[in-house]
């Protein structure tokens, strides 16, 4: 299927088919504009991807291991699993690889302040880490219930310097801080840049960040072909609005022998308001600058989502992922809250690796599939981020036997 990673895709209007685009104020034209252009300028610049290279490799520790789970392999006794470890990235998740990539863009662009949203804290806390490394002041929006359940997060980007605005409209959680992101934007566009966090909202962020996150898939490619000598037959991500999943995805799409699954968060089930599976319940629309599918009901009002990880509590998916599922070259599935609270705790307990529950809902997909394949089949699970901001919350939800 090698239409799928043309480079022609985005088109020039920042679509995906009859997805993605630029959904937004006249305000926010111009600085998409400005942005856009300042972006591929930076693509063709050797001394931008020098710098970029410098600071992935040296600040953020790339590259990250390909680390075979031997005991989860042997435990579910089907195929090889293997685990990109993204979680051990300093700050703790693949959010740093596009937080950097924006930063350098700002700074080329002559930019002095940064916002962002954030849901489970982590891009937050990679936005702060940027920010304050380059002398930035940084703010960052994060719902009000998101503060509460990733409280940790929300010290972690006060002690780098940000400013946290907790946002207590609506449901409180990610959408609404992505509204005041905006607003705060078209607000103060002279000098702030907007660092968003996944491969979503108005072009050219889609696939801008899903190619600050490729470096995910590129080396997962080398590194399983120095492994194995051949190609995986099955990745795994988690999808929220999607930038961890393309970034592995994405240098494989022409690999017509790879399959690819993306999880999003099944809540307490598919039932309205108690989930964030968008290609389960969702429909056709616009939300927060682009066209995609989206969890709304029959008037186009957007439904409130649920998930016991704040990453994927989100009414909406990347665009790009929407094509790739109308396409047929990505499948798409949900795992519930139930589900990834069980992977969470078997990784932990089976490999010595305590996931984020995010990057725990792709866990559980690998449960459900790894043994129902064969014992030289391989599997490469994204393990997006490291769940320290979730030990509270996890341990409120299972019971632990402690030891005496």
């Amino acid at each position: 299927m090698s239409i799928v990673a043309s480079p022609t895709l985005p088109d020039a209007h920042g679509r995906f088919g009859q997805f993605g685009g630029r959904y937004v104020p006249e305000t926010l034209m111009h600085p998409l504009q400005e942005l856009e252009a300042e972006y591929f300028r930076a693509q063709h610049d050797p001394e931008f991807q020098r710098e970029l290279s410098y600071y992935l490799r040296e600040f953020c520790g790339r590259p990250t291991p390909l680390y075979f789970a031997e005991r989860l392999t042997r435990e579910l006794g089907g195929a090889k699993i293997y685990l990109k470890r993204e979680d051990l990235l300093h700050t703790g998740a693949h959010k740093i690889n596009n937080a950097i990539g924006q930063i350098l863009l700002a700074k080329r662009m002559g930019k002095t302040r940064i916002i962002a949203e954030t849901g489970a804290g982590q891009h937050g806390v990679a936005t702060a880490t940027v920010s304050a490394m380059f002398g930035m002041k940084c703010v960052i929006y994060m719902g009000a219930v998101d503060c509460e359940r990733q409280m940790l997060n929300v010290y972690r980007m006060k002690m780098l310097g940000a400013e946290v605005v907790p946002v207590h409209a609506g449901q409180k959680t990610l959408k609404e801080a992505v509204n005041e992101a905006m607003r705060d934007w078209v607000t103060n566009i002279r000098g702030t840049h907007y660092i968003l966090g996944t491969a979503y909202g108005a072009h050219p962020y889609p696939v801008m960040v899903r190619n600050f996150q490729r470096v995910i898939g590129d080396e997962a490619r080398r590194q399983i072909l120095e492994k194995e000598e051949r190609l995986p037959d099955l990745l795994i991500a988690c999808v929220g609005g999607g930038s961890n999943a393309i970034g592995l995805f994405y240098p494989f799409l022409n690999d017509a022998s790879v399959k690819m699954t993306g999880v999003e968060a099944g809540g307490l089930g598919i039932r309205p308001e108690q989930h964030a599976a968008r290609f389960q319940g969702g429909s056709l629309g616009v939300l927060q600058g682009t066209r995609s599918y989206i969890l709304q009901d029959e008037f186009g009002q957007i439904q409130s989502t649920h998930s016991v990880s704040a990453g994927l509590d989100y009414a909406a998916v990347g665009p790009e992922h929407a094509w790739l599922r109308d396409a047929g070259r990505v499948g798409y599935t949900y795992a519930t809250d139930d589900q990834a609270l069980e992977a969470f705790m078997k990784l932990a307990q089976l490999e010595g690796i305590i996931p984020a529950l995010e990057s725990a809902h792709a866990v559980a997909e690998c449960i459900v599939c790894a043994p129902t394949m064969s014992k030289d089949a391989l599997i490469i699970v994204n393990l997006s981020g490291r769940g320290d901001k979730d030990v509270a919350q996890v341990a409120a939800k299972v019971k632990l036997q402690m030891p005496e």
